[in-house]
């Protein structure tokens, strides 16, 4: 569990209790299973300790590590367009517009750097009021930021300036992991303790909100419920995950919770129009109907692996463990079809797609592009 105050100067918290160490299960031989060949690999030279989320736009991939290193990336050959590197280390993942990548840093700053044929080039740099967990959202000639105290400000992606800020009264902790930030259609979407909100991206007002969410638990560590991960989109359904509470979907048109699982998790959730994938904290993957929210499957074939987001493409589910293993499985059943080891660290972020290839982040700052052959 990882935890923090939404205000200073209270006591920072990296955890609470106890943690059980279960042996991670065996991984099961593969056989009459589709090959997976290597596309590329590349590095960020450094850990990636934070809460990574990779963002691609178009052919490019953004991606960042522990010490300041952004990196933009063909992903047709892995290799470098740019990167560049700050003097300070970055606090959560990097979004990318195709011309603009912005981080936020452990000083509080956010910073924008430009793509030009010159490389990347640092445009500005603004003061947050807190910590950032997520990474900023680049759209619509915007940079979108959501703190750790839950504030969201929004940036004119040129200059730099501050367009509006939308802040309630916070709860005593807060994650200090990756929040819900997304779009549907021209509106923000933002997670805010057990709730989902719909804000207006020119004036920060709400459109509407709704719970996804609650808990009668008696003290603040119980009670904390978080919207965690990149929401899941398809149409007017929006999906998401509570932190270690529900897996929930949204009717955006709406602003109506459409259906919500009792479910403990602590990543984000991957789906198509028909169906949603998650991970589960002691491993298991699920699968749910994504109209319904009917469970379609359950496997307990990788318990105890410490396991990243899900991913779905096409007929499969790509899953990154704790030993730096890529899974392949059917989404129909979750029966493994492939499997594909990487530098042996963490995967730390919910793998993406760009053209043919799924990529994989490492916590040793290892970049896998994979394609089935």
């Amino acid at each position: 569990m990882k935890l923090t105050t939404a205000l200073l100067p209270l006591l920072l918290l990296a955890g609470c209790g106890s943690v059980t160490k279960f042996t991670p299960t065996p991984l099961i031989p593969l056989t009459n299973t589709a090959s997976i060949g290597q596309a590329w690999n590349n590095t960020v030279n450094g850990d990636v300790w934070f809460p990574l989320q990779m963002t691609t736009s178009g052919k490019n991939l953004a991606v960042a590590s522990q010490k300041g290193v952004i990196a933009v990336i063909n992903t047709v050959n892995g290799q470098d367009v740019w990167r560049t590197k700050l003097s300070a280390e970055i606090s959560g993942g990097v979004g990318f517009d195709g011309k603009t990548a912005a981080v936020a840093t452990l000083d509080n700053e956010l910073v924008a750097i430009k793509s030009t044929s010159n490389g990347g080039v640092m445009a500005w740099r603004r003061l947050l009021q807190a910590r950032v967990y997520t990474a900023p959202l680049v759209a619509g000639g915007r940079i979108f930021v959501l703190a750790g105290d839950r504030s969201v400000q929004a940036f004119d992606a040129e200059s730099g300036a501050k367009l509006w800020n939308f802040q309630r009264t916070s709860d005593p902790l807060i994650l200090s992991q990756a929040g819900t930030l997304g779009v549907y259609r021209n509106t923000l979407l933002v997670g805010n303790s057990g709730r989902m909100l719909a804000l207006n991206p020119d004036n920060g007002q709400v459109l509407w909100e709704t719970s996804v969410a609650t808990t009668r638990a008696t003290n603040d560590i119980e009670r904390l419920i978080d919207l965690v991960g990149v929401p899941s989109r398809v149409g007017d359904s929006v999906c998401v995950r509570a932190y270690q509470a529900a897996v929930a979907c949204v009717d955006a048109q709406k602003g109506t919770t459409v259906w919500t699982k009792t479910t403990q998790g602590s990543t984000g959730v991957s789906g198509n129009a028909d169906q949603l994938v998650s991970t589960e904290t002691d491993g298991r993957v699920k699968a749910w109907n994504r109209a319904t929210g009917e469970q379609l499957w359950s496997s307990d074939k990788l318990l105890h692996r410490g396991l990243s987001a899900p991913f779905l493409i096409g007929n499969s589910v790509v899953i990154g463990d704790s030993e730096g293993y890529v899974h392949v499985m059917n989404k129909a059943d979750g029966a493994f079809t492939a499997r594909f080891k990487t530098d042996g660290g963490d995967i730390v972020a919910a793998p993406v797609a760009a053209g043919n290839v799924v990529i994989v982040t490492t916590v040793k700052g290892g970049i896998f592009a994979f394609s089935p052959q």
